[in-house]
């Protein structure tokens, strides 16, 4: 069958929240998400943040109303668990590419590689590496590592909240890290080879967390398995706002949610916290985002369609 009879036959439908899906390794996270997608009939996803095809773990997975909300969720903290192989630099940084150099490792043990790790923790600035998918005059900095050129790229800032060193064995160093968005662990890996005197790739990459999601997720196996159109296992879709639990909630009546759909601008009264908060109706239902301004006005910046649409059926 061809993708676009595949489009014609399948019945595509409106699922609403967020799916944890442990990624594999060896594709793509774009692949993952359309494989899941076929997998749900989902009418509508997305995925917040990309992994590398040879990292596995978390991606979270939008549907719906929830890619409406997907972008805010992209300055998330990520949790990754790394094993570096000691002694040889690779053109990628990971395992893909050829050994490039190779150095002698130093006899430091387990506390000696977190003292030079204790290095990193905070504001770090990071030099992106030539293998990855940022733009330099419109091109991929991967397509012009591939046609072997090297351009300069500006240092950015990123924080290591934890850099933990938990085994060293047969020259492989593993590391618990807990980093900004923007991090590249394989950036990270080389930089701490090189503050021991020594060089350094990723052997191996996973991501265990994306706050504040912590699990548990779900193989692509396991979604291929289920029943076409049947519903998901409870508890496996999470809703649209929960990426946004940190986020103070306001409660609207239902007139008020009712203009709040049509994105009118509210006046809930003076005395009101300013800030971005999400919106609910009385029954529970997360119908949006919006700023909460000094004066006490509401106004409306992601309105859930679907969310919405349902409730306007109950308030026409």
């Amino acid at each position: 069958m061809t993708a676009k009879t595949e489009r014609k036959r399948r019945e595509w439908r409106d699922l609403h929240g967020i799916l944890l899906l442990d990624k594999p390794l060896g594709i793509s996270s774009n692949q993952a998400l359309q494989r899941a997608r076929r997998a749900v009939s989902a009418r509508k996803a997305g995925h917040t943040g990309s992994l590398d095809p040879l990292a596995s773990g978390m991606l979270p997975l939008c549907f719906g109303d929830a890619t409406r909300v997907s972008q805010l969720l992209l300055d998330a903290d990520k949790t990754y668990t790394a094993v570096a192989a000691l002694g040889q630099a690779t053109s990628t940084g990971d395992v893909e590419g050829e050994v490039i150099a190779s150095e002698p490792t130093p006899d430091l043990d387990m506390a000696g590689w977190q003292q030079v790790a204790d290095g990193f923790l905070g504001d770090i600035d990071q030099v992106p590496p030539m293998y990855s998918a940022l733009k330099h005059d419109g091109k991929r900095l991967y397509e012009l590592a591939r046609a072997g050129q090297a351009v300069e790229r500006p240092a950015r800032r990123v924080h290591i909240r934890v850099l933990e060193v938990t085994a060293l064995e047969g020259g492989r160093l593993s590391l618990r890290v807990i980093c900004s968005k923007g991090t590249y662990i394989r950036t990270l890996v080389e930089d701490l080879a090189q503050a021991a005197g020594t060089v350094a790739h990723t052997a191996r990459l996973r991501r265990d967390a994306v706050a504040p999601f912590e699990g548990p997720m779900h193989t692509l196996e396991a979604l291929e398995a289920l029943d076409a159109g049947t519903s998901l296992p409870e508890g496996w879709l999470l809703p649209a706002d929960a990426g946004l639990c940190d986020w103070r909630a306001i409660t609207l009546s239902d007139d008020d949610a009712a203009r709040f759909c049509q994105g009118q601008r509210l006046g809930l009264g003076s005395g009101q916290q300013a800030g971005d908060v999400r919106v609910c109706s009385d029954s529970g239902a997360f119908l949006g985002t919006a700023t909460l301004e000094a004066s006490g006005r509401l106004a409306p910046s992601r309105v859930m369609a679907g969310a919405c649409s349902a409730f306007a059926l109950k308030n026409p």
